[in-house]
């Protein structure tokens, strides 16, 4: 499922506030409730639903961003693989960047997409 060629460094910049994380950290919860999705600055992170590894992120991608799009409490947990350097995106930026960038949305969509076709497909 990582092969997303969506590139998210945009929304990395110098003075952005960033979060870190020590590999074997959870970022978040399964049945969480969401604030923020994040934008990978640096490191690998892991999504799992129970003991199920779904997905391993690279740096310049997103994640949670399901859950600020349905208001959902999150569907999977994310772990730090590695050191993981991450800049979240809060909902009122999140919606602000859809609604003044309709590239960053069609982008967001098109993540969503090729998460669900290869979730389908594992099934």
């Amino acid at each position: 499922m990582s092969n997303d060629a969506v590139d998210f460094s945009i929304l990395i910049g110098p003075q952005v506030p960033v979060k870190q994380f020590k590999a074997g950290d959870t970022i978040f919860k399964e049945g969480d409730p969401a604030t923020e999705l994040y934008v990978i600055q640096s490191g690998r992170v892991g999504i799992q639903t129970g003991n199920r590894l779904l997905d391993t992120l690279n740096p310049n991608t997103i994640f949670g961003e399901m859950a600020l799009v349905d208001s959902a409490p999150r569907s999977a947990s994310a772990i730090a693989v590695t050191d993981v350097t991450l800049v979240p995106v809060s909902e009122k930026q999140f919606l602000f960047l859809v609604s003044q960038t309709p590239f960053f949305a069609l982008n967001v969509m098109r993540i969503l997409a090729r998460r669900l076709r290869a979730s389908n497909k594992a099934l």
